[in-house]
């Protein structure tokens, strides 16, 4: 088959690329801890337009650090809970977008699920950014907050916070089994859920597929610094064009980077990836995939890029299933 990126073997012994920051544990503890102390005040708001006779769907509204509100479509079967507690799995968006249409989600409560998709703050749906920082927004979301002296104002940094606050909101449901919670998403939904199960011990099943946010210094590297990445090379030209920053900068991006937050997984992980993805590239996906310590399995697609991957939801479900 052609390559785009290392032949299949290196791909399985590939550990990463981009820098660790020496400070990397105790800035996610420090993080934590900054949750903890943000009450989530969670508000559900009946949704009877998209309400059926069988599955009640809620608006979910709660608070993230830095105050922000953050948004989730929530759905449940109708009369949750009067039969014992039900598993939930929490759903994350791609790049950019938004947490879809109700009805895409509706084979979950039919199965005795509860599932929340979460819009990420500052993007496409109805959460909100309240970031207060110095340095340029540019075109997104990896580059926000990186000239910022507070690596605490990295954007993804509280949007990571989010899934845990979310998961948390999601474990306190009265008809919610805190034990039989799990994650899922493709692309930026992909790291989201290889972030969330790093930072939320109590997942206990995550689906990420061909995630982004993982090895940010390899995909410059391999030229694939376009699309959802298109914004580090800009970042470069605009604001250190003769890369006299190179190590600083892929560092500071460290904090963010999935590669690095794998090791925490203590979920069961069920991760699918494309070998023709120039969007994503295998080697960055292998990059955590390999870090990840406990059970898990890869489903791989060697001629599909970053696209629907047929039977993937399928499997998901069928995966989720055994929560």
């Amino acid at each position: 088959m052609p390559l785009i990126d290392k032949p299949l073997p290196e791909l399985l012994a590939y550990r990463g690329r981009n820098p660790r920051p020496t400070d990397f544990d105790a800035y996610w503890d420090a993080a934590l801890r900054e949750l903890d102390a943000t009450p989530p005040q969670p508000e559900l708001r009946p949704n009877p337009s998209m309400s059926t006779r069988a599955i009640e769907c809620f608006d979910l509204w709660f608070t993230g650090v830095g105050g922000a509100r953050v948004y989730a479509k929530y759905l449940r079967p109708r009369n949750a809970g009067q039969e014992g507690r039900l598993p939930a799995v929490l759903q994350f968006h791609g790049y950019s977008g938004n947490s879809g249409d109700w009805i895409d989600k509706f084979a979950w409560p039919a199965e005795g699920f509860c599932i929340a998709a979460m819009d990420c703050r500052g993007q496409g749906g109805r959460s909100e950014d309240s970031s207060q920082l110095k340095g340029p927004t540019l075109r997104g979301h990896i580059v926000r907050g990186l000239e910022d002296p507070d690596a605490r104002k990295l954007i993804y940094r509280q949007v990571y916070l989010d899934t845990v606050q979310l998961a948390r909101v999601v474990m306190s449901f009265a008809e919610v089994d805190p034990d039989r919670v799990g994650c899922f998403g493709p692309s930026q939904g992909g790291g989201l859920t290889l972030a969330c199960a790093a930072l939320e011990p109590r997942i206990r099943r995550a689906a990420p597929v061909f995630p982004f946010l993982c090895d940010f210094q390899r995909t410059w590297e391999l030229d694939y610094a376009k699309d959802a990445y298109e914004e580090l090379r800009l970042f470069f030209r605009f604001f250190d064009p003769r890369h006299e920053r190179e190590q600083e900068i892929f560092t500071k991006l460290g904090y963010i980077d999935c590669q690095h937050l794998a090791p925490r997984i203590r979920a069961e992980v069920l991760m699918f990836t494309s070998l023709m993805d120039t969007i994503c590239p295998p080697s960055t996906q292998f990059a955590a995939y390999n870090r990840i310590p406990g059970k898990k399995d890869l489903v791989i697609y060697p001629d599909f890029a970053h696209e629907n991957l047929p039977g993937q939801m399928d499997r998901t479900f069928n995966f989720m299933r055994g929560l």
